[in-house]
């Protein structure tokens, strides 16, 4: 059945000027395009026009809505119908050059910028029109094309008029007009020498840095009526082109800046607001209940309760809140319901962590039958007085107490701890050691080819790190560790700081945690040696 078969029954889409102006102030977020003075003025056919272009030749192509009519939600109508029902008096040509369309996930963005793209290349008919959708990554911008190409596939009206390779991620018209859809990524070389009509970037805070926007921009110099449209979540807090366009969004919004040519679209919760309250969600997300469903939420929600690492992901992803790469890991009180006894029973795995030779050093046993692990620690005496004094960190009252073995001098005695390694190793089942090759290539060589000991390199990038530390924080957070309350481990894990990377990977960072956090990372790679040797999955500790 063609898109055009299936909208029989629906009632032509054909809202007055008023009914406009209403649902663009609602849904245009806290913009009002009727500011711009004398200069423009909005074309109802037109943008009714737009409107049941979607509604009457396009078709979802997958999810519970697949083979129905494209019906544009309220939001995406006011959307549609500002870019293209503005107009120039004096040149009837479109008002809007830029756009910046701000939604969270999940709020069916690739669908509706793959049917802006398909009006662009079969309504505008611009000659020789290039229609360009870009993104950082190859299959980002794949994911545009194969919704443009699928819509087309299912209405015979648009097959007549074009040919799609799909191999090439393009699509060309074969009528006069010889206009073309093609989606690149960032790193494609066809990206220069481009004439474009419009461009559509999805996901800007995906992209590095402004060479590609840049790039595209200037491509649309000869054309009369060029759009360039950027569709995207919230990136970190950072400098970027993300929130360089976010900033100046938000500046045409509030009228603090005028550029009657860019429209701003802005969906997000604020940083005060109550990431858990559901009116909060429905602010940030126009699609909730639609294509987003409540009951994903609820469940992402509460798994961000419940593993600290993911609650900035949530908000950043699911609510467009502009959060920190960094944030602080592991709740003390769930860490303090761990404090029972470890049961060092069974084979267990080491992780190792010598830090710098001034500094203090960590290897951590964990034995996974029954979630125990137990930390040795090191440090030079003579480094130990100065930190204590100038940190405040009790390492005298540590050594004392023999939570830290204190090593004579101001620098780590190697041969101590290889020694101290080899007697762990004859007194428990140790199966393999991990270590962080940071420092510890002499000593690594030593424990594995002059005393035979079972060494991995273990990589500190995310490839690496990311599941044992996600592992390791769910026996924290389900209280299924035990520590016995050491409190050198417990000052070390109240310093950590985890970094996310855009696809949601996460791994402790040295560099941003308040304080040191060696046994922690000896714990997690301990925690990885492990999972990999009982699941033996793709993860390879030994590349970063």
């Amino acid at each position: 059945m063609t898109a055009m078969q299936t909208t029989q029954n629906l009632p032509r889409f054909d809202l007055s000027a008023a009914n406009w102006r209403a649902l663009q102030k609602k849904h245009l977020v806290g913009y009002d395009p009727y500011k711009a003075g004398e200069r423009y003025y909005f074309d109802t056919d037109a943008a009714n026009g737009a409107v049941n272009f979607f509604h009457g030749f396009l078709v979802f192509i997958e999810g519970d809505k697949a083979g129905q009519p494209f019906e544009l939600e309220p939001w995406q109508q006011a959307i549609v119908g500002a870019l293209f029902g503005w107009k120039s008096k004096e040149t009837k040509h479109r008002r809007y050059r830029e756009a910046f369309v701000f939604v969270p996930r999940k709020n069916g963005k690739s669908p509706l910028i793959a049917g802006v793209a398909l009006y662009g290349l079969f309504i505008d008919r611009e000659p020789g029109g290039q229609i360009v959708s870009a993104a950082a990554e190859k299959e980002q911008a794949a994911l545009v094309y194969r919704h443009a190409a699928g819509m087309i596939e299912r209405e015979p009206e648009l097959q007549k008029k074009c040919k799609t390779y799909r191999s090439f991620k393009s699509i060309q018209m074969t009528d006069e007009t010889g206009g073309s859809f093609k989606a690149l990524s960032a790193d494609a070389n066809t990206k220069h020498g481009l004439n474009a009509h419009m461009v559509i970037v999805d996901e800007l805070h995906a992209l590095p840095n402004d060479e590609l926007v840049d790039v595209l921009q200037t491509s649309m110099g000869s054309r009369s009526q060029p759009l360039m449209i950027h569709i995207t979540t919230s990136d970190y807090d950072r400098p970027s082109i993300c929130n360089t366009k976010h900033d100046y969004a938000c500046k045409v919004r509030d009228g603090i800046f005028e550029d009657d040519a860019f429209l701003p679209v802005v969906y997000e919760a604020n940083e005060a607001d109550d990431w858990t309250d559901k009116k909060v969600w429905a602010r940030a997300n126009p699609n909730l209940g639609v294509s987003l469903r409540m009951d994903y939420m609820e469940r992402e929600c509460e798994r961000a309760k419940n593993e600290p690492s993911y609650e900035n992901t949530f908000k950043r992803l699911h609510l467009n809140i502009k959060t920190q790469q960094d944030v602080r890991w592991l709740p003390m009180s769930k860490w303090d319901a761990c404090n029972d006894q470890p049961v060092p029973s069974g084979p267990c795995f080491a992780g190792l962590d010598l830090a710098s030779t001034t500094d203090i050093a960590a290897l951590v046993l964990f034995w996974p039958e029954t979630g125990s692990i137990v930390p040795w620690f090191w440090i030079p005496s003579e480094n130990a007085r100065k930190r204590e004094t100038r940190d405040r960190v009790p390492y005298l009252t540590w050594g004392r107490e023999e939570l830290v073995a204190m090593t004579p001098g101001n620098v780590i005695d190697y041969a101590f701890i290889r020694q101290q390694i080899n007697e762990l190793v004859n007194t428990y089942e140790v199966q393999r050691i991990g270590y962080d090759p940071w420092n510890a290539q002499m000593l690594a060589q030593q424990l594995q080819d002059e005393d035979g000991l079972p060494l991995t390199e273990f990589r500190q990038g995310y490839r690496s790190m990311n599941e044992p530390t996600k592992y390791f924080e769910g026996l924290v957070m389900k209280g299924d560790l035990k520590h016995g309350g050491n409190e050198v481990l417990r000052w070390m894990a109240s310093n950590v700081t985890v970094r996310t990377d855009p696809s949601g990977n996460i791994k402790a960072d040295k560099q941003k945690s308040t304080e040191k956090i060696d046994g922690i990372v000896a714990a997690i790679m301990a925690v990885g040696l492990a999972i990999t040797h009982e699941a033996e999955p793709d993860f390879n500790p030994g590349i970063a």
